[in-house]
Order: structure tokens, then C-alpha cells, then sequence
């Protein structure tokens, strides 16, 4: 059952600086080998909607482009952080993304799934909600995750680490906070939206 509440259609970006900043709670599971890979994918196979973002090393010079380097998929409780820099797109991962079982909720899914198709060409992603077209039916139009969660929670994400070093040989928790919350947010929205009781 969807939910009938009336949303603010849009936000101001000083209306979004007073709110509260949101922060995530659930276990972070960083997975830089294929064996992690496949059990990370066994257990997401398992679940019925998932959110899902990435992030890509920043260039700031023209020309230079980066490969997608992290892919993170939020159940309720867990967010799993795929290292692509360096683990590539292990096979479980591409069948997970493929799946017709699983619902994954994402944010600017297009542009996502073109980056990707770097690392795998045949890749073709199935079963995703955008949020940035479903949102509009509750009357939110706007096309920000940061602004959309706003809308929705009167809480902030913050977006400080969005242009950091995300090839880094290690992960700083605060990069591994921001990517999860990142994921989480896509999922929470909808299963909000959709007035699902977990």
C-alpha cells in the first residue's frame, strides 16, 4: 500500500542546511575478494528490495576519467561495499544485478548502469526502481537523493565525502559511512513510500 501523504514538492538548499544530519546505524561489510563477493551475493539474493548506489574517484583534470571504483547494496540491516577497483565485477555480482528476483532501488540508475558497462560491456541490469520518476508520483520533484530524503525525513545526508579518493587503498570510516548511508537512503525512501511495514 502506498502511502498518502503530502509531500513538499521541493526544497531550498538553506531549508536542507538547517536539518539535522541523518546518520547510519547498520553493519558495513567491505568486500575486496571474490569469495567475499559471492557470499555478500548469496545473502542479497535472499532479500526482496535492496537499495543500490556507486562511487567514482573524482578527476579534476580535463580528459581524466575513472572506472567505477565501489558499488554498494543496502538490505535493512547490512550494506555491502564491492571494491570494483579491485575485485572487478566478480560473475555473482553481475547475475545479482540481472536478477528479476530482487528489487533495487537507485538514484540516476542510467548514468550508473553506463559507467558499469566499462567494466562489463553485456552487463544489463533488471528489475530497478528509479527514484528520481517514482518520487514524482507522490508529488517530490525533486531529483537530488539528498533533497528527495530531506523531503521525505526532515533529516540531511551529507555529502562531504562525495568527492573523495573513493580508489583509496583503504577505505576511511568516514568514506565507508557516507557510501552506505548513500544505499540505505534509496531503499529507505521507497520502502517508506510504498508504506511497507518491516
Amino acid at each position: 500500500m502506498t502511502t498518502t501523504r503530502n509531500f513538499k514538492p521541493s526544497l531550498t538548499k538553506d531549508e536542507l542546511n538547517e536539518l539535522e544530519a541523518e546518520t547510519y546505524s547498520g553493519n558495513i561489510c567491505i568486500v575486496n575478494t571474490e569469495e567475499e563477493a559471492e557470499a555478500a551475493c548469496s545473502h542479497l539474493m535472499k532479500q526482496k528490495i535492496v537499495g543500490f548506489d556507486t562511487e567514482t574517484k573524482p578527476s579534476f583534470t580535463k580528459g581524466e576519467t575513472h572506472n567505477v571504483a565501489l558499488m554498494q547494496i543496502s538490505d535493512s540491516t547490512n550494506c555491502y561495499l564491492f571494491r570494483l577497483n579491485q575485485i572487478g565485477m566478480p560473475n555473482c555480482l553481475a547475475k545479482f544485478l540481472k536478477s528479476k528476483r530482487v528489487k533495487k532501488i537507485g538514484l540516476s540508475t542510467k548514468d550508473d548502469f553506463r559507467a558499469l558497462a566499462q567494466i562489463k560491456n553485456d552487463l544489463k541490469p533488471d528489475n530497478f526502481i528509479e527514484l528520481q520518476n517514482y518520487v514524482t508520483t507522490f508529488g517530490i520533484e525533486e531529483k537530488s537523493l539528498s533533497k528527495i530524503y530531506a523531503i521525505v525525513f526532515g533529516k540531511r545526508i551529507s555529502k562531504g565525502q562525495r568527492l573523495s579518493n573513493w580508489e583509496a587503498e583503504e577505505l576511511s570510516p568516514k568514506q565507508q559511512l557516507y557510501a552506505a548511508l548513500d544505499a540505505y537512503a534509496t531503499r529507505k525512501i521507497f520502502i517508506e513510500l510504498e508504506g511497507i511495514v518491516e
